[in-house]
């Protein structure tokens, strides 16, 4: 049983049974540090069990912008082939968090021309038409804040402290959420805004503040829309057509509802969903914990582990 979660789980994040494709096992090559901190806050973050969650919510959060939106429905093969497109995104992310700048840079340079023929046309919140391209830093700034905000939220929510942390007077305080992120929620953000630049982003927030203010924007300005295009892809995410029967397929709704309770009432409401009045929180917990269990259970290397030898090589080299 566990075998064979570890299995799908791996083959959902990496397309890889084992977890080591070959762009996971080029972690290890490389002549620099890559652009983040061992065991900093991306590294932190990105390398949670949390991250099964913030996947789900970041996407229904993209959804919301009817110019991202328009390029999903217009290009995306999530459909036909969802674990592949979840696989791509996974190596993205993985890369440029863990792998030498050379192997970020050819990574994100991969997922450019794959967004350099997505063009087209949507309307906007107030109705008006307008033109979209998958390149535009327009475009990429709604999706690497949605993305940021939903990384961010899940590992404050689920993430375990790290060490060195002094006990917390408050259960909520924001000392209390930011105990699992190296530096703190400010920390991630401003790690991650290197992310945004490599794909175009104008001025990425670098504060937990200043990220949830500038998504709020997006509301106020009216530019954020549910429509049955989003309401399709909700449905999508709510059940997925792939891999989720069974306890996997009951596992997989708590991680769906545990990402809809942590989205604030605005957004919810365009999307359409409610917060379960069940404790899904918790059981979310419950959920990442087998989930992570279940790939400890294996004998192969983690990304962070790949990334470490290419560190320690480059660390004998200068010492050498």
């Amino acid at each position: 049983m566990r075998t064979e979660l570890r299995a799908r789980l791996l083959t959902a994040l990496s397309g890889d049974p084992e977890g080591t494709p070959r762009w996971i096992r080029e972690l290890a090559e490389g002549d620099d540090a890559g652009h983040f901190a061992e065991d900093g806050a991306a590294w932190t973050v990105h390398g949670s069990m949390a991250t099964l969650v913030a996947g789900i919510r970041a996407l229904l959060l993209q959804a919301l912008h009817p110019g991202a939106m328009a390029g999903v429905h217009d290009w995306s093969s999530y459909r036909e082939d969802p674990l592949g497109r979840l696989a791509g995104t996974v190596r993205w992310v993985v890369c440029v968090t863990y792998g030498s700048t050379e192997q970020a840079a050819r990574e994100t340079a991969r997922v450019g021309r794959l967004h350099a023929r997505v063009a087209g046309s949507y309307r906007d919140g107030a109705g008006a038409e307008r033109s979209y391209r998958a390149d535009d830093g327009g475009l990429a700034a709604w999706v690497h804040l949605a993305f940021t905000d939903a990384f961010l939220t899940c590992q404050q929510t689920w993430g375990p402290p790290t060490r060195g942390r002094g006990p917390c007077r408050r259960a909520g305080s924001r000392r209390m959420r930011d105990a699992s992120i190296p530096g703190g929620a400010d920390a991630y953000v401003a790690e991650w805004a290197v992310a945004g630049r490599l794909m175009r982003v104008d001025d990425p927030p670098a504060t937990a503040d200043e990220l949830r203010g500038r998504l709020a924007g997006y509301l106020k300005r009216g530019e954020l829309r549910g429509d049955e295009r989003v309401h399709d892809v909700v449905a999508f995410l709510r059940r997925p057509p792939v891999g989720v029967e069974g306890a996997a397929g009951l596992g997989y709704r708590l991680l769906f509802e545990g990402a809809v309770a942590t989205i604030p009432a605005p957004y919810r409401r365009l999307l359409g969903v409610r917060r379960s009045p069940l404790p899904v929180v918790t059981a979310t917990r419950a959920v990442l914990w087998i989930a992570g269990r279940a790939l400890a259970s294996g004998d192969g290397r983690r990304a962070q582990d790949w990334a470490r030898l290419r560190l320690r090589r480059l660390e004998a080299q200068r010492a050498a």
